[in-house]
Order: C-alpha cells, then structure tokens, then sequence
C-alpha cells in the first residue's frame, strides 16, 4: 500500500509539473536586456566616470549591478510568490508611495538639477518608481472590485482618480513631469483593456492632445512677447524642441549631441566603445540619452535590434494576459506592459526630438538603481502570473 500510495503522489507530482507553465522566452529577453544594458551603460560612462571619480572608470557599472543583482534577487522571490498574496498590499502600496513623494519636500536630495530622491539607510530611492508599481497593483486590485460598474462614467472616473491624484503629485512635488505622464498612461491603457469603450477614450485622446496644442501655442506666443522669460524650464524645453539649434547653447544642446550621435552611427556604427558623443560632448549619457550611444556605436541595425527585442517582449507580455488564469493576474500582465511600453516609446522618442526632452529612461538598459530594481519586480509579478497558466490553456 506504501508503494502504491508513493506511486500515486509520485505520478500526481509530474502531471502537476507537466501542466504547470513558465515563460523561459521571457526570462531570457529580460536578461539579455540586463546583459546589454551593463555592457553599453560602462561604453557610455566610463570616460565620465574616469573624469569624476577618481579615475574609475566602472564607477556607474558597478553601482547599477548591485542594483541588478538586488532585482534578479527580488524577481525570483516574487515570481515564487502566488501573486493574490500581494493583493492585500494593494492600498498600502499607493499610501506608501505617496507618503514617499511627501517626504522628498523636508528630506529630498537633489541629482543632476532635480530634487526627486530620498536616502533611506544609505540607500537611493526614487518615490516615482514606487508609485508606478503601486499603482499597477491597485488598479488591478481596484478594477477588479468594481466588475461592470467600471464601465460606468461615475466608475470610470473612479478608477482614474487615484492615479490622476499621484500624477499630479510626482508633477508639482518632484517636478518629473515624465513620471507622471507614464502614470497617467498605465491607468489608461488598464482601464481599456477592463472597459474597451473605444467613445470614452477617443475623447480622451481629442482632449489630451487638444490641451498639449494649446500648451505649445501660448509657450510660443509668450517667448514672443515682452514675456519671454516667463515661459519657465518647460516651455524652454518645448522652445528647444520646435527649434533645438536656436537653443543649441541651452535647452536644446543634448538634443542636438543626441541627433548627431544617431546621425553618424549610420547603417552598422562605429563599433562597440568608439563613440565621440560620449566624450564630454554628451550630458548623462548612461541616462535618458543612452539611445544615441547605441544608435552611434552598433548603428541602425543595432537600434532596430534592441527595439525588436523590447516587441518581442510585449508580445510575451500579452500571451500571458490572455491566458491569465483570471481577470487580476491579467490585469497586473497589463499594467506592467503599459509601464514597459510608454517608457520604451517615450525615451525614442524624445532621443529622436518627436517629443520634446522629459527625462525618461530606457527600461532594463539605462543607469538608475532605483528603476530597474522595481521593473525587475515587476517582471516577477509577470512570471507568477504566468506560473498559475496551465498547458491545457495555451
């Protein structure tokens, strides 16, 4: 009967492991991504770093693979975790995150032009981080709850107002008016997925691009008036944006380096390591701008590559929302991809000049400890999920 009875368990075990499901295709993107980012986050920064500190040349890298090490670690302990469990969090996830951006007013400290980072034990944290994943994790908790009453305008505008409520404080608080757009877009695009409407958010887009053309219109109309100063920071950015060489000196000197820098890569680059732009011509090239060192060091092809790698994992992304096991896991599949999505696409963006420069990184390849810590986090909710999809099901 013993035998028998281990017979049984043993069996029940490897049709258990038979059915069960992880995305090894998306496991390997990511740490490609990782693995290229470190190699051309040390090609960007090393003259830099070499110049600052002391002469070390993988000052940045260093810092940026712990953080990566301290990810993979994260990535792994919540892809274990059945991610209901972080359900529970969901409310406490958005209080703390908001209690952080408060924080920055008393206890901030101040990088590169901008006060957006807090030191706790020693550690450099950025709120706006904190809050894109809290918010992914009650939105999809919150969507949930309110089944089909989010279809209504009152739900709708319900769903939208805590993340509007954190926009607006990443916007005036840390003045990372980026942050606060991708916000915005990942309550977005998870409130189309739970209310395909498509009414509601035409409307929405007519809005939103209505108020950006105004904005435009009345910055251009003030610089060329007696009140031109009064334009601030950002109406110079979007200034130098429309005309990026009358502002070659100011606001519009990383743009131009970034353009020159896609411009001479060409077709297949100059190599790995042979880049000009990063030799004290280009601000922070490890940061937003570390696009243009791609573009110039591996050429066309190698953007064109990276790009497509940053497709095929949406595409992963999205395989494991339509098989999500149910509509929360779905849900937090598409906040994440949102993320992934509107930051890959912004930062082109804005490298390119389509938009105008707002400081936004590239996922999994630009320097920040504090970004890709949580995008690994985020992967791990990603691989949970997938964890509960059955064979059967796909």
């Amino acid at each position: 009967m013993a035998v028998r009875r281990f017979g049984n368990s043993q069996k029940r075990r490897e049709r258990e492991t038979q059915e069960s499901f992880f995305d090894y295709t998306l496991l390997f993107i990511v740490l490609f991504l990782l693995a290229f980012g470190l190699v051309m986050l040390y090609s960007a920064s090393s003259y830099d770093a070499s110049l600052h500190y002391e002469g070390d040349s993988t000052y940045f890298l260093k810092r940026q693979v712990g953080a990566t090490a301290l990810g993979i670690a994260a990535m792994i302990v919540v892809a274990n975790i059945p991610y209901h469990f972080w359900e529970r969090f969901a409310v406490m996830g958005v209080l703390v995150s908001i209690g952080l951006i408060f924080l920055i007013i008393p206890f901030g400290y101040e990088a590169n032009g901008a006060k957006r980072w807090l030191r706790i034990f020693g550690i450099s944290i950025q709120p706006a981080e904190v809050a894109k994943l809290a918010v992914i994790l009650f939105l999809s908790s919150l969507i949930c709850r309110l089944g089909r009453k989010v279809r209504s305008w009152k739900g709708f505008l319900v769903v939208l107002a805590v993340p509007a409520f954190i926009a607006v404080l990443v916007w005036q608080i840390t003045e990372n008016m980026s942050s606060a757009i991708i916000i915005l877009g990942i309550a977005v695009l998870m409130l189309f997925v739970a209310c395909p409407d498509y009414k509601r958010f035409i409307l929405l887009g007519i809005a939103g691009v209505g108020v950006a053309a105004l904005a435009v219109y009345v910055i251009v109309q003030m610089s060329q008036s007696e009140n031109a100063a009064a334009v601030g920071v950002r109406g110079a950015r979007i200034l130098a944006w429309l005309d990026p060489e009358a502002y070659a000196s100011g606001k519009g000197f990383q743009t131009l380096q970034a353009l020159y820098a896609i411009g001479s890569g060409g077709i297949l680059g100059k190599g790995l390591g042979q880049s000009m732009q990063k030799l004290g011509f280009m601000p922070e090239a490890q940061n937003d701008m570390i696009f243009s060192i791609i573009c110039e060091e591996l050429g066309l092809f190698g953007a064109l590559s990276i790009l497509i790698m940053f497709i095929l994992l949406i595409w992963r992304f999205m395989v494991i929302a339509n098989n999500a096991p149910d509509l929360f896991g779905a849900l937090l599949v598409v906040g994440v991809m949102s993320h992934v999505a509107i930051q890959v696409i912004l930062n082109v963006a804005v490298v390119t000049n389509t938009i105008p420069n707002t400081g936004i990184s590239l996922p999994f390849i630009s320097y920040g400890g504090t970004s890709v810590l949580f995008q690994l986090v985020e992967i791990g909710f990603v691989l949970s999920v997938g964890k509960g999809i059955r064979f059967k099901d796909l």
